[in-house]
């Protein structure tokens, strides 16, 4: 089973080993259920008809597992870690007002106070990212201080973003949460399916686009590029489309991971660690959300 870059297969593989048997493999609790089969009626304890049969699903040792509940009461507490350094981090962006424009509106001039906290900030919530994925069972912990990270720096873009337009920002955050019913729907309908041609075609899309973003950031650094990243140009906007496009199939691929994971039956911590995949899908969905609609206002 292919997964989307947070929520992978080596998740699975991982939390299986952490207590959890699926059907195709023997557990130790599987292992220990035979012997004691054997060993009963070896000494004659079994009568004919009376054995039991052995597990065919999912054998939990500890009796905690995944469950839709867990998934969701997680994602909600990271979410309000997201909204409390989003608050912090809209404190970061000074608005001077720059005068009234042709069409009679003031323009202001906003910058940030402290553009180093940002790139703290920034590359502190890509490590806990990368940490996470490949240590879920410390989600719980780096999904809350990822959380923090990125919401202290989407507060603060946020922020410049709503000086340079009046109320992109609740534009955005009601586009984000219209997509993430819309796809809800779509999954939960089946009109879009996690087939493995679609897992494929996701994951490319996300990676070249993640490439595409690392030599942005890196000519940038140099004054290339500027105009091309910022166009409000049909171009532009076409890219942005198609990477909003690619952000929302990748929320099919986080709830079929939630599926899959709370059919399986594994372990409890892994509520955390698919919160915190859907968490990174939204935060990515959020910010190419107010990247269009800044690109269609100019």
């Amino acid at each position: 089973m292919s997964r989307n870059p947070i929520l992978t297969d080596k998740a699975f593989d991982e939390a299986g080993s952490g207590g959890v048997a699926v059907a195709g493999g023997a557990s130790p609790a599987d292992e220990w259920q035979q012997a004691q089969n054997a060993q009963a009626a070896q000494a004659g304890a079994f009568q004919m008809g009376q054995q039991s049969q052995m597990p065919t699903g999912p054998v939990v040792t500890d009796g905690k597992v995944m469950t839709l509940g867990g998934v969701a009461s997680a994602t909600l507490v990271m979410f309000a870690f997201l909204l409390f350094g989003g608050f912090f981090g809209w404190q970061m962006v000074d608005v001077v007002r720059a005068g009234v424009d042709a069409s009679g509106e003031t323009v202001y001039n906003p910058s940030f106070s402290s553009p180093v906290l940002l790139f703290v900030s920034m590359f502190a919530g890509l490590g806990l990212a990368i940490l996470t994925s490949f240590k879920p069972k410390l989600a719980k912990f780096t999904g809350v201080a990822y959380a923090l990270c990125e919401g202290f720096l989407l507060g603060a873009i946020s922020a410049y973003y709503g000086a340079l337009y009046q109320g992109i920002v609740a534009q955005a955050v009601l586009a984000t949460a219209g997509v993430f019913l819309v796809m809800l729907i779509l999954y939960g309908l089946r009109i879009l399916r996690a087939t493995p041609k679609f897992v494929k075609g996701v994951i490319a899309a996300t990676f070249g686009i993640f490439f595409m973003y690392m030599a942005m950031f890196i000519v940038n650094l140099f004054g290339v590029g500027q105009s091309f990243w910022t166009s409000g140009s049909p171009f532009g906007i076409i890219i942005s489309l198609v990477v909003v496009g690619v952000a929302a199939l990748n929320l099919i691929l986080d709830f079929d991971f939630i599926e899959k994971g709370v059919q399986r039956g594994l372990p409890r911590y892994m509520d955390w660690y698919a919160g915190f995949g859907l968490i990174v899908t939204l935060v990515w969905l959020y910010l190419e959300m107010l990247r269009l609609l800044a690109r269609l206002r100019q």
